[in-house]
């Protein structure tokens, strides 16, 4: 597999490109990668998804992620917009997806005059970014943060830390009914040991929790959106659509959620977790399916095809998936005066 990067360039002054070029060689038992980055190289087209990236370096881990990224474009210095990307010819006839293990990667620059624009959950008033970073990196949820200088233009905000939160638990990009389907997660304990304490909790049937609104995600039971509004900061109640799997996360300072993780050991009878596959192959019974993905360290997810699948050539087939859970700003921005930077949690101390 041939995994390639570069870097569109954003203006006449600003023609910088970044290209990463990863030759995976296939030996009896080792693998061994080169990689580099090359200036001034563009390969256009074949995009995949676009995402915001304050460095090459963010770029190219958000790539080795991405179940479908073989090379990607980096854009800077002001627009900050990581291109992930895949063609055909990416992929010899005879190929390993390397995936990186992404349990301990640290960010530990510092960004000034860049805003991780959104994604606050909590601010509070600092002396100065070390602080912020401090309390981020403490804050089990934090994923990153702004902090605003004391140069700042408005003096009402200046030393201003602003928390802010990205999804660090994997949740399948789309939930479907599918007859002769069996879908689950990994039981590898990197993957739950975000999961909270089962504790006493009711969930009430056929009753919506109408308003208060601030987020939609798809949800595989009633069980998983408890999850997933327990792991938001902002979340405290919610409301989950079975006919559509969809996942209401609600905020309201008077209301409390339980949390679980049941949902986690389960697996869902014609359930399918579509897309996000990085790998397949065939095995006999949903166990193995289930056991393969937890064994891989690269696999988050499954969906088994057993032997009443309607295509005959695509039975007993098991489909190992992955999403990027990295922490990933919904958006960065240019703004003088302002310091952004990644939690800490995974940097090993000198």
């Amino acid at each position: 597999m041939v995994r390639w990067g570069s870097v569109r360039p954003t203006s006449f002054f600003y023609c910088f490109y970044f290209i990463l070029m990863c030759f995976i060689l296939i030996f009896e038992t080792t693998l061994s990668c080169i990689q580099g980055f090359l200036l001034n190289v563009d390969f256009p087209g074949s995009d995949v998804v676009d995402l915001y990236s304050p460095s090459v370096e963010h770029c190219q881990e958000l790539c080795t992620q991405h179940p479908s990224c073989l090379f990607f474009s980096y854009n800077r210095p002001e627009n900050f917009r990581c291109y992930l990307k895949s063609s055909s010819s990416g992929h010899p006839q005879s190929q390993v997806l390397l995936l990186g293990v992404t349990s301990a990667l640290c960010f530990s620059q510092v960004f000034e005059d860049v805003d991780f624009h959104g994604g606050d959950y909590e601010t509070f008033f600092t002396a100065n970014f070390e602080e912020c970073q401090r309390v981020c990196t403490l804050d089990p949820v934090c994923q990153f943060f702004t902090f605003v200088t004391g140069n700042f233009s408005s003096p009402d905000v200046r030393y201003k830390c602003h928390l802010k939160f990205s999804w660090f638990v994997p949740r399948p990009a789309a939930v479907a009914l599918k007859s002769g389907v069996i879908s689950g997660f990994s039981q590898k304990p990197q993957l739950t040991q975000h999961f909270a304490t089962v504790c006493q909790s009711q969930l009430f049937s056929n009753t919506d929790f109408r308003g208060n609104d601030f987020l939609e995600s798809q949800a595989v039971s009633p069980e998983h959106c408890q999850f997933l509004c327990s792991v938001h900061p902002l979340c405290t109640y919610f409301s989950f659509s079975s006919n559509d799997f969809r996942c209401f996360l609600k905020n309201n300072p008077n209301s409390m959620v339980a949390k679980t993780k049941s949902w986690a050991k389960l697996t869902y009878r014609d359930i399918e977790f579509r897309g996000s596959d990085f790998r397949s192959e065939v095995v006999n019974f949903v166990d193995i399916c289930q056991e393969k993905c937890t064994e891989d360290p690269n696999c988050q997810f499954y969906t088994y095809h057993n032997g009443s699948f309607f295509h005959p050539e695509h039975r007993h087939r098991c489909y190992m998936k992955r999403v990027v859970t990295m922490p990933t700003p919904s958006h960065i921005r240019r703004v003088d005066n302002v310091m952004s930077g990644f939690t800490l949690r995974n940097c090993r101390s000198s």
